[in-house]
């Protein structure tokens, strides 16, 4: 049961005339959870917990430059996640730093350096076009389509894709004869 479905359950209760003891025992809820129905239909939102620190805080400049010196070595010479974690025990005495802490970080700092230096994949979106007539994307099936008032049914090829034109069962037979003889739809899908 939702928090909110709680509270009416209490409210609703409380009209009927029952005591507040009698509500906390029904609904196994404390004194203030019952005053605090009675007063409002809605909970209060739930509180932001403030942000963890992590041991790897102090860390994350140092570990950002590494990676951002890698950027100009060569590939072999680039710094792996254990060497990383090898460096900072080593060089910056990082006490309870762990390596799980190192490989979660510079996984996902390293792409995110990489697209920021403009050398990463890019999110790209490259829209599709398709000309009419020039494919055809067809679903096997049964429609009903009203045509006059008429409801002509069919068993066949449904043609689809981004231009549909209207389609009789009758003639569905034309896309098939059409493409066997390389006059309608080249390539369909």
């Amino acid at each position: 049961m939702s928090k909110v479905e709680l509270y009416a359950a209490i409210r609703r209760d409380a009209r009927t005339g029952m005591s507040n003891r009698a509500l906390q025992t029904k609904h196994g809820v404390g004194f203030r959870t019952v005053q605090k129905a009675l007063a409002s239909a809605w909970p209060e939102p739930r509180k932001k917990l403030p942000q963890r620190t992590s041991k790897i805080d102090p860390y994350k400049n140092v570990i950002d430059q590494m990676l951002r010196a890698d950027l100009d070595a060569p590939r072999k010479q680039r710094h792996t996640t254990k060497r990383i974690f090898d460096r900072l025990v080593s060089e910056h005495h990082a006490v309870g730093v762990s390596y799980q802490m190192v490989r979660a970080y510079v996984a996902q700092r390293r792409s995110e350096i990489w697209t920021e230096s403009g050398r990463g994949p890019s999110k790209a979106f490259v829209p599709q076009s398709h000309r009419p007539g020039a494919e055809a994307e067809v679903d096997f099936g049964e429609v009903t389509i009203r045509l006059a008032d008429r409801e002509p049914a069919g068993v066949g090829p449904l043609p689809g894709g981004p231009h549909p034109q209207a389609w009789r069962p009758a003639g569905s037979h034309r896309l098939g004869a059409g493409a066997r003889r390389g006059q309608v739809h080249p390539r369909p899908r």
